[in-house]
This record gives C-alpha cells, structure tokens and sequence, in this order.
C-alpha cells in the first residue's frame, strides 16, 4: 500500500507540473494557439502532418502531461495499435484517441481532477478535436471553440467513467444540450462536472461519518443517499395503519430507516436490496385514513416482511422527490439482481456496483443543473434504462460477458493502462477516493471505449436504439393508419368524446402538479367557486330562513288579533 501511495503522489506531482506549464505558456485563447501554429508549425512548436490543428494542440497537452515526445506518443500507438487500426483512413482520430485515452487515464488519478479548471478544459478540447483530427479536416475555429456534438461526447466522455457511460449517453447528451440546440457548449459542460465534483464530495462525507458505522462496516458499503434529516421535510414510514417519520439512508446494498424520537433517531431497520428476497419497489398512493390521493410515496415488498412498507416523500408540489428515490432505489436492486443472475463475485461485483454508483452521482449532478420536472431519472441510470428499454436484456448480457471474461493482464499493461482501453468504473471509483486504491492484480480491463473500435456493448445499445426507433415509427404508422367499418365508428366516437379526453387528461396533469403553476391556479380558482357557491348558498339560506320567520310571526300575530 505504501509503495502505491508513492506512485500514486509521483504522478500527481508529474501532472500537476506539466499542467501548470500548459496554463502558464497557454496566455492566448484556444483560437489563437491553434493559429499560431498554423502560421508556425515548423517553429517552436512540434507539428505531427497527419493532424489537424486543434488535434496537434490537443496531442500536444497530451505529451506534455504524459511526460513523452509528440514523436514518441506516435511511436507508441503504432507499436501497440493492430495493423487495421493504423492502416485505417481513420489514423488520426486513431491516434488522437489513444493518446486522449493514456492522458485520462493518468490525470484521472490526480486527487480532485474534477475541479481542476485545465482537467475541464482538456477533456472538452479533446470532444472540439475529435470532430475534425485530420489535416484535412478544417473546421470553422469560432464554431469549434463553442460547442461539440453527440458522436464525440460519446466517444471521449464514456473514456472516463464519472462522466457517462456507453448505456445512458445519448439521453445524458440530450439533457445537458436541452437548452442549445443539440450542441454542446463549454459553459455548460463545466457546470456539470462541477456539479459531479459536489456531489463526488458529499458522498464522500457521508461514506465518512458515524451514520450506520456498525451495519455499514461487514459489507463496507457505501452511502449513495440520505433524506429525512431536516424536520421540515421527513420521509414517512407506513405500516400496516402505523406512521413515523424519519430519516432514510440509501447504500449500495439496503435502504436503511431511523425512526425520529424528540432529539435523536431509533435503531435503523434495514431493508434488504443485494439479497434475493423476491423485493419490488414500485410507487404508491397514499393518503389520511388509508385514502389513496397523494402520489408521492415508494411500496417495498419482500418475502422477509409481514407486509408491504410504504415510504412517503411528501412535498408542496409534484412528485419528484419521490421519483428521484424511486429511480436509485431500483438502481441499486437492479444492479444485485444482475449480480445474482449472472453469478458474479470478487472484483467483477465491485466493478458493477461502481457502475451503479457512478449512474447515481451523475443524476445528483444533473438535479444541480436542470429542473427536476425535465428529467425521466430512470432514462440516467443504466440497469434501470435495461429494464424497461427494448432490446435492454441484450445489453446485459454482452455487459455481463465484458465484465466476467476480461481481467486486466498485469504483465502487458502500465500502472494507468496502455491506452487503448479507457478506463474502468472500479477504476475510475478508486482515483476518486470512494473505494480503497485496488492493486493491479484485482484491477479489470472492462472499458466500455476502445481506441478505434466499437466495443461489444456499443453495438449492443446501438442495435437497441436503432431497433426502439422502428419500433416508435411502426407505433406511429399503425395510431395514423386510416380506418374504416367499426374501426371507423370507434374513431368517430373517439373525436366525438374528444374534449372529454383533453379534460381527464388535464385534471389527472393537474392532480399530480406536473405543472405546478397550473396546478395552483386551478386549485385557487377551484376554491373560490366553492367558498362562492357556499356564500351564495348561505344568503338565500338566511332569506328563506327570514321570510319563514316573517310568515309565522303574522300567523301567531293574526291569532293573537282574533284571540
């Protein structure tokens, strides 16, 4: 352990050194150095002709971190690359690839990479070089500067883990380019890994303190999630006719919950997610007196329990709360269930779990930037995108087979890997400081990116997604179909009950705030037509009631006159 803390501190200090160089000499825009070196590239600079001028600054960051030539990065790939890679017409992206892939894989292992402003700033350049890494490649420099697309967010990002994955990275792309036309601008990339950064170290905080020390410390499980904490807002245990309030703790194996007493918190009672317990988690309806009217609660189900536990997530408007907890809950459940299917163990269990951990430090990090209300969480999170994607069984399967049949071949591979495979997510949860530093020998070669190549588990989410889009345009043929006879009659009655639809659907959108502001109106305006018809209610009550009373006190007058 002491020799991997010294290799661990030298290359820390060989990066940080080469990285400070960079920011010291790099006194220009990105624009500006890119022509530079076009009116110079003989010059003071190294200059490799295969590549265009943003991929030889690029490769150039990269020598410079990695401690080698441009010549000898060069020499490197084609040693290591197959004949078809550096025979390919793709050479250059080829080998800007490679070298991105060993810088990542060093500088990843630099404590806090993340809030390291020219970490961010590399890693974005790498997807702007990606795009145009051949000479004759010459993209519009004012373009290039702002933003980047889908093909190289998808193929640099996933090279480090904590940033995505192979599964989820198409909807995470189209969350963080919401606002921007598809286009990927720096501005927003650097939130969102600032935001990976906070949530990284909240973690951290948490997996550090006393909570649950005692029951966390058999299966050193980590804390991915705490609620409850504040008075304000509990979450609300049910059972059977029972509530209490208190706090829950999410770990990458149970889901933990502390009943609240006047100051501190009861024993937790433990509900079990990495056992086979025939668990399901779904959610629930709840409401005062066993009425079902707020849908802001998760129902937990196992063999082990007498019945079911209903959690409730209350808040003022929505149900994103729960659905945040919904989706990380299964997260975990789903990932032990693959677990338990594929018979997986040892290190390669480590290595799916990270993968969970990861997909939940990435929607805590998407929480920061975009509104709750935009964002399908389960579509973030990779085991529960498989399960309700088409085609997502096939997707663990060749998951599975990557994660059991390749182990890392210590006599073939540097202390950060060769370069043609990015990192692995064990790998990536070790840099970061959320697992305790893995030897080489228990370290896996599960990269879901390879320099050149599309790896199984690509095409395997390609195939899916290609297949999930035919599937969408058949769905949409068949509801746009013309038809006639009874079908016709049914259509007819369909367009006739139209507006009926539109309402049900309105009222049901405003019962569960999907749009809070709507939701508000509608139940302000709705309150003021009840307090008005009660009102008016009342006063012709009054009146009838008074003209009652006159009436009988000029009969008992007239009697009283006669008497």
């Amino acid at each position: 352990m002491a020799m991997m803390n010294k290799t661990r501190d030298l290359i820390e200090g060989i990066v940080r050194e080469a990285s400070q160089k960079w920011a010291l000499n790099r006194e220009t825009s990105l624009k500006d150095e890119i022509e530079e070196m076009c009116q110079s590239p003989s010059g003071r600079r190294k200059w490799i002709s295969h590549l265009s001028p943003i991929a030889n600054v690029v490769v150039g960051r990269c020598s410079q971190i990695l401690n080698v030539s441009m010549d000898e990065l060069q020499s490197n790939f084609n040693s290591e690359a197959s004949e078809t890679i550096r025979s390919s017409s793709n050479y250059a992206r080829n080998f800007l690839e490679y070298s991105c892939f060993r810088t990542l894989a060093l500088y990843t292992q630099v404590s806090g990479h993340l809030s390291d402003k020219a970490f961010r700033r590399l890693a974005f350049d790498m997807m702007l070089a990606w795009e145009a890494p051949s000479a004759a490649s010459q993209p519009t420099l004012k373009v290039a500067e702002r933003t980047t697309g889908y093909e190289a967010f998808s193929r640099i990002a996933p090279a480090i883990p904590i940033i995505a994955d192979v599964v989820t990275c198409t909807d995470l792309f189209d969350v963080l380019t919401s606002s921007t036309g598809g286009r990927l601008t720096f501005a927003i990339y650097e939130k969102y890994l600032g935001a990976l950064d906070r949530a990284i170290k909240k973690m951290k905080t948490q997996s550090e303190s006393s909570l649950l020390s005692d029951l966390r410390h058999r299966r050193e499980e980590r804390i991915l999630e705490v609620d409850g904490t504040l008075t304000t807002q509990p979450v609300l245990e049910h059972i059977g006719t029972a509530t209490r309030p208190g706090r829950l703790i999410l770990t990458d194996h149970a889901l933990y919950f502390e009943a609240l007493r006047v100051v501190t918190f009861d024993k937790p009672k433990v509900y079990e997610l990495a056992d086979d317990l025939k668990q399901s988690i779904k959610p629930e309806l709840t409401g005062p007196w066993g009425s079902r009217l707020f849908d802001k609660a998760v129902m937990y189900k196992s063999i082990s329990l007498l019945e079911p536990v209903i959690m409730e997530f209350p808040e003022l408007t929505g149900h994103f709360r729960r659905d945040y907890w919904l989706a990380i809950m299964r997260e975990v459940l789903y990932a032990h269930r693959f677990i338990q299917k594929h018979a997986i163990k040892g290190v390669e269990k480590e290595e799916t779990l990270s993968k969970a951990v990861l997909g939940v430090l990435r929607v805590q990090a998407i929480q920061d930037l975009v509104s709750s209300a935009h964002v399908k969480y389960e579509t973030l999170l990779m085991f529960n995108l498989c399960d309700q994607f088409p085609g997502g069984d096939v997707i663990l399967e060749t998951l599975a087979s990557m994660i059991t049949s390749r182990r890392l071949d210590r006599t073939n591979q540097s202390s950060c890997g060769n370069g043609m495979y990015s990192l692995s997510a064990l790998g990536i949860l070790s840099n970061l400081g959320l697992v305790s530093q893995i030897s080489m020998e228990n370290k896996l070669l599960v990269s879901e990116i390879v320099v050149g190549e599309m790896t199984s588990l690509e095409r395997a989410v390609n195939v899916a997604r290609i297949n999930y889009k035919h599937l969408e345009k058949a769905q949409a043929s068949i509801n746009g179909v013309k038809v006639d006879g009874l079908d016709a009659k049914l259509a007819v009655m369909k367009e006739l009950l139209q507006p009926m639809i539109k309402l049900q659907d309105f009222l049901i959108s405003v019962a569960r705030w999907d749009e809070p502001i709507k939701s508000t109106i509608f139940c302000s305006l709705f309150c003021f037509i009840i307090c008005s018809i009660e009102a008016t209610f009342q006063a012709d009550y009054k009146r009838s009631f008074s003209a009652v009373e006159l009436f009988s006190l000029k009969s008992h007058l007239g009697r009283a006159g006669n008497g």
